[in-house]
């Protein structure tokens, strides 16, 4: 498991707090649901992938039961599926309806991939934070565990996907919001940067290319900081790029068009070169908050998740 999987975490917390009498581990989604309705014991697929759950048999393997050595494991459900009302005690202390149904969650980056709106294989949302997300909508699952991909159950079909280091933190140590906007109306998107960088904060990378050595590579820098900038998108873009050709390789649906959230969404002159490079229609995506995908999966509940094949 990853270092940040929720699997991972569990057994650092045994080991931090001592913890030998544990009956059953939550993560944050189950603890919230469990706190509304005063019912706990199940658990979405999404967020379970993380603790190790087997998508094929959608059950929790052996080696995951040993490991986390609690006395019951949460059972795994469909993100969107119904699992209780708020309870009266609850519902009298928020004011809310007591009616008023709770539905099992996904992940954050899931959520804002809902978002997004997009609905056709081939179709992807990128998040430009302070980390660089790709996330793509494709008709066949890809894993690879030495290029840190793997796929989440999406409806009829599985969402791939990986994240970089690089991202616009990078950014960060060299311009603020003011600077970005100001240099980057000097930059021409449709001429490519002769600078190829390598954009990480600090050492080390995920994907496309693990690499936990790599080192950041940030010269030469020109004098002029216009040129600097255009450097760093468009090395960052080449990631990008990267990352999408790679999820092909793999035997992912080949991007058709990207979505893009997060603050980079907002520099259009990025977004052109970002377009160039990848070779596809680029757009920033109408809503990219993840509490308003999550509306979206608790109206549509199952009719947008559906188990996997057996």
């Amino acid at each position: 498991a990853a270092v940040t999987s929720g699997l991972a975490k569990v057994l650092w917390l045994k080991k931090r707090l001592g913890l030998t009498d544990a009956r059953l581990y939550l993560n944050q989604a189950d603890w919230l649901a469990g706190l509304l309705t005063g019912r706990v014991g199940m658990t979405d697929y999404h967020n379970a992938l993380k603790m190790g759950l087997d998508l094929d048999e959608l059950k929790w393997p052996a080696w995951v039961e040993y490991l986390a050595d609690v006395d019951y494991l949460p059972v795994p459900i469909a993100p969107g599926a119904r699992l209780a009302t708020v309870s009266r005690p609850r519902a009298r202390y928020l004011g809310v309806n007591p009616g008023c149904m709770v539905h099992a969650g996904t992940t954050d980056s899931i959520a804002a991939f809902l978002a997004a709106g997009v609905s056709q294989s081939g179709d992807a949302v990128t998040s430009l934070g302070s980390t660089l997300v790709l996330k793509l909508l494709s008709d066949s699952r890809v894993e690879s565990t030495a290029h840190g991909v793997y796929s989440h159950w999406f409806g009829s079909r599985w969402l791939a996907g990986g994240a970089s280091n690089a991202g616009g933190a990078v950014l960060r140590q060299f311009f603020d919001d003011r600077q970005l906007a100001a240099l980057s109306e000097r930059i021409d998107p449709a001429v490519a940067s002769p600078l190829d960088y390598v954009p990480l904060p600090r050492t080390g990378e995920r994907f496309p290319t693990s690499d936990p050595a790599l080192e950041p590579r940030l010269s030469p820098r020109p004098a002029d900081d216009a040129e600097f900038l255009h450097g760093l998108l468009e090395s960052l873009a080449r990631i990008e790029a990267r990352g999408y050709a790679l999820l092909a390789e793999l035997g992912a649906t080949p991007a058709g068009r990207v979505e893009t959230a997060g603050g980079g969404a907002r520099n259009a002159v990025w977004t052109h070169v970002r377009q160039r490079l990848l070779g596809v229609p680029v757009a920033c995506a109408a809503h990219t908050e993840a509490a308003y995908g999550a509306a979206l999966l608790a109206r549509d509940g199952l009719q947008r998740f559906a188990s996997p094949p057996q």
